[in-house]
Parts: structure tokens; sequence; C-alpha cells
């Protein structure tokens, strides 16, 4: 088991891996966009730097609308960063993202890792579902299941 993997078990229940997952599924069901949740262990104290290396290179930058969007933790810092594609910047207004990493930052300091989480991911369905609507020809175009950072990052 990766580092991260048991960090993230070690802070989330299987009930709470499984609410996320099943979040994502909803969020998609709004959306065109694409969620990618990453537990990793340290970004070595730069968090959207790593999480941009992350999003590179899991190629989250090759969905058709250029729409994915990355939440990376890095449980072992308590630290996180939401990343999104050039699609969603040309698109959505200039402080699109600081209230959805607010409430989030809210929720994790108060110790409440999974509410902040849920929240991240339904505030971002709601939100990118009005700049990307699902089409009638949508699909799934990036995995719903949750990333464990990768050992060489950790």
């Amino acid at each position: 088991m990766k580092k991260a993997e048991k960090l993230a078990r070690e802070i989330f229940s299987d009930q709470d891996l499984q609410q996320i997952s099943e979040a994502i599924k909803t969020f998609e069901g709004r959306t065109s966009g694409e969620i990618v949740i990453s537990f990793n262990t340290t970004s070595h104290n730069q968090p959207y730097k790593s999480a941009r290396r992350i999003f590179e290179k899991a190629r989250l930058d090759q969905t058709k609308e250029r729409n994915a969007t990355l939440i990376a933790l890095f449980l072992a810092e308590k630290k996180f960063a939401v990343y999104g594609d050039a699609g969603i910047h040309a698109k959505v207004p200039e402080h699109f993202w600081e209230s959805t990493v607010a409430e989030m930052k809210t929720h994790f300091a108060d110790g409440n890792m999974i509410t902040g989480l849920l929240h991240g991911i339904n505030q971002l369905g709601e939100n990118l579902a009005k700049f990307f609507p699902v089409a009638k020809d949508d699909s799934n175009e990036l995995s719903d299941e949750i990333n464990f950072g990768e050992d060489e990052h950790e």
C-alpha cells in the first residue's frame, strides 16, 4: 500500500471513500466537467505547484472541453490545492474558485475532512454545470476512482 493511501485510510473510513466516489459520479451527472481526487503525502510545501504537476502527469488536460478539475490533498502537510484546466478558466468568472476553496479550508481547519471534501466536490459540480452542462453525447473521459499519490512524489 502506498504511503498516501495508508495516510488517507487513517483519516477517511471506507464509507467516506465510497461517499467521495459517489459525489464524483453525482458531480459528473450535472456537468460535462471531470473531477479527480488525489491523495498525496506531501507537496514539499508547494501545494499548487505540486497539484499542477500531478494534473499534467495524469494528462488531465486531455479532455475534449479542457474542463477537468483536480483536488489534490497533501495529507502529511494538511494542505490542499484545487487545479482547473484552461477550458474552465476561459469561461468562469475571475473569482470562481475562491468560495469553494475557502469553505473547504474552513471545514478542514475544523477537522471535518470528509465534509470539506464533499462540499468542494458538490460546489464545483453545481458551479461547473452552469458553464459546462451535460451534453447528450457526453462521456466519462476520466476515471471516477480516487487516486493515491505516486511513491516517487513522497
